[in-house]
């Protein structure tokens, strides 16, 4: 390895803290945040836009994941990122393509607009006003609802 590939190396690790992916920092789809474990997930406004930002928890050793995105109406939805059909295979869960949310194992192609409204079928499992505490600054989902949610994530695997 010569030595401006070093430098090359050494400024990417500088620039790109270890487990951020590198489109986590310039705006594109598909944002992971980091972990959480085994407390309310807690979700900044200002951070939600029209591209689907996604929170992985961690409860009691069962990794699941919320995604929250502001819809064309302004609203913020959220909903698991786990298809209410396909979750049982381990790859329901979404991708956002464009300005679509795409199952990653049937690919059913969801709107952002629907997201939170539509229950049943194959589509994101909604987080419904009554089981969340929204406020000026965040939204809140607790730990107990998360809780209730995890046979939903047991065979899940994102990949």
């Amino acid at each position: 390895m010569n030595k401006r590939w070093k430098i090359a190396v050494i400024t990417i690790a500088v620039l790109l803290p270890a487990g951020t992916p590198a489109f986590a920092q310039s705006g594109q789809l598909n944002m992971v945040k980091p972990v959480i474990a085994d407390r309310d997930l807690v979700i900044r406004i200002s951070e939600v836009t029209e591209n689907a930002v996604f929170y992985p928890v961690d409860i009691e050793g069962t990794r699941l994941e919320v995604l929250a995105v502001k819809a064309p109406d302004g609203r913020i939805r959220t909903a698991f990122n786990t298809c209410q059909v396909c979750y049982g295979s381990g790859r329901g869960f979404y991708k956002q393509q464009g300005t679509v949310l795409v199952c990653q194992n049937c690919g059913n192609r969801f709107r952002m607009s629907q997201v939170e409204v539509r229950s049943g079928g194959c589509n994101p499992v909604p987080i419904f006003p009554q089981n969340k505490t929204v406020t000026d600054t965040a939204i809140t989902i607790s730990k107990d609802f998360l809780k209730e949610a995890k046979v939903i994530f047991a065979r899940w695997r994102r990949g």
